[in-house]
């Protein structure tokens, strides 16, 4: 253990759980819509930064490179479906979604948007979506705490149990505390970090290579540079390309990230932090797959490639352990905003969807926070028990299931919500639940086989059902529907 990465994560944690601590000092008497949504005034670079840091995780950092160092460059197609999703999901979602969401009731949560835009009375689509939430939200969170436990376990020599532990009661600390702030500074900070760390550590590596400094030669496997999996354009590569673009639909139905659109101060600022958030993820993304190619001529075979930009940085820093310290903060930075974001959302929406429109009609606003204060430590301990079970997926497994779950069950219905007027509220409740089963059958029976990311299925599946049962459910349409579009087309034309 290097004494030097020691301080400096402490440091690090501490600074994290400083923001939390502050901001509930600073809103202690803040309303719901404060704690779950920042007050729908954030500012469009922070809210530009953290979406995409709440994006990445632990991924970005180990999943990604890991994919690209173990198998080449036929793995980067998945990159380059979520940069096609990143940039589509801010042109066509962002801005109609913060002018949809403040038509629809001034909702705060995904759910209350979709009931607000079908001006239903019913329960069942946020008792529906709350649930999602909570399922997926758990297994997403769990590669995050996985995450932090792999790198203080590998760097430290820490129990990876008790390492998983630490990083779990840190997140739950800010998040409990700070709300939706909290979690938006954080996460813009931490996006900082993550992206210096990535640039940094592939250009001083291959610099180091160039120089002779690398690893021994080191045996390639066949096709490793090419972008075809299999050599060439056949029914293998086809699948590995179609899995890989699949993965930008995801981005439609994530609701950690949909709520940063929401919370935005003005439809106005959106083509801003659109621009922000494209220059970070273009960076970001490339710089990682760098880590995964440099990783083979700089460091040769290591046991699990998932740790190769922990090597990288601990071999090119070996002389300086703090500041080898504060870059391998970018992998709690991308564990850590993704986890309080989900846990934030997951608590927000059983919150405000389940607890009071359906157990406590009159609960007041320091209820609503406390009860979903309570439901972030239930989460957590459920992400924290699938992430210490020995038999879960790996960090890119385990994001893969909960990233095709939210795509699935999610993506079609606000796509269709915002662009569809004669989309019903039964067609809502059908593409959520038969995306989300669709999805969870494809993942179990089918996967394996066919070699197809049950993102795919699972999104047609839902968008039929979503379509079709609006079709025969079109006498319900809602009268308020045309009403409901003109405000938002106005909020969209709004001048700065």
């Amino acid at each position: 253990m290097r004494i030097g990465e020691l301080i400096a994560f402490i440091l690090y944690l501490a600074g994290m759980l400083g923001i939390g601590i502050s901001l509930f000092i600073k809103k202690k008497n803040a309303s719901d819509k404060d704690f779950f949504l920042g007050g729908r005034n954030m500012n469009p670079w922070v809210v530009a930064i953290s979406a995409q840091a709440s994006d990445m995780s632990g991924w970005l950092l180990m999943g990604l490179p890991g994919s690209i160092m173990a198998l080449g460059m036929g793995q980067v197609w998945i990159a380059i479906g979520l940069l096609i999703g990143t940039i589509l999901n801010w042109i066509f979602t962002a801005p109609r979604l913060r002018a949809f969401s403040q038509a629809a009731g001034d909702a705060i949560t995904v759910p209350q948007y979709l009931n607000g835009r079908f001006f239903s009375k019913g329960k069942s689509l946020q008792v529906i979506s709350a649930l999602v939430f909570l399922v997926f939200f758990a297994v997403y969170a769990a590669s995050s705490f996985k995450a932090c436990g792999e790198l203080f376990h590998t760097v430290l020599g820490m129990d990876p149990i008790w390492a998983t532990v630490i990083a779990a009661v840190i997140i739950i600390g800010y998040t409990f505390l700070g709300g939706f702030s909290a979690v938006c500074w954080t996460d813009f900070f931490q996006g900082m970090l993550m992206l210096v760390a990535v640039m940094l550590a592939p250009i001083l590596a291959w610099k180091a290579v160039a120089a002779g400094e690398g690893a021994a030669a080191v045996e390639l496997t066949e096709n490793y540079w090419n972008l075809l999996p299999s050599g060439k354009l056949d029914w293998a590569s086809w699948k590995e390309i179609l899995s890989g673009l699949a993965w930008g639909l995801g981005y439609f139905g994530m609701p950690h990230i949909l709520v940063r659109f929401m919370s935005i101060s003005k439809t106005s600022e959106i083509k801003r932090s659109r621009t922000v958030a494209t220059v970070w993820i273009v960076l970001a993304m490339g710089a990682a797959v760098c880590v995964g190619l440099v990783g083979k001529p700089f460091l040769g075979e290591i046991a699990n490639t998932e740790h190769v930009f922990i090597e990288m940085v601990r071999k090119i820093f070996s002389a300086l352990p703090f500041v080898s310290g504060i870059l391998l903060s970018a992998i709690l930075a991308a564990a850590m905003s993704t986890a309080d974001s989900q846990l934030l959302v997951s608590a927000s929406a059983f919150a405000s969807d389940v607890y009071k429109p359906i157990l406590r009609k009159n609960a007041s606003d320091k209820e609503m926070m406390n009860v979903s204060r309570l439901v972030v430590v239930v989460i957590a301990v459920v992400a924290l028990l699938i992430a210490l079970d020995p038999n879960s997926a790996n960090i890119m497994g385990l994001v893969s299931n909960a990233w095709a779950g939210f795509g699935s069950s999610f993506g079609p219905v606000i796509l269709l919500s915002l662009f569809w007027k004669k989309m019903t509220y039964k067609g809502a409740v059908a593409g959520i639940v038969v995306g989300a089963v669709v999805d969870i059958a494809w993942m179990i029976l089918l996967t394996g086989s066919t070699g197809i990311y049950e993102l795919l299925p699972g999104f047609l599946a839902g968008l039929i059902a979503a379509v079709v049962v609006s079709i025969l459910d079109k006498k319900n349409v809602p009268a308020e529907t045309e009403a409901l579009f003109a405000e938002a087309n106005a909020l969209l034309n709004e001048k700065e």
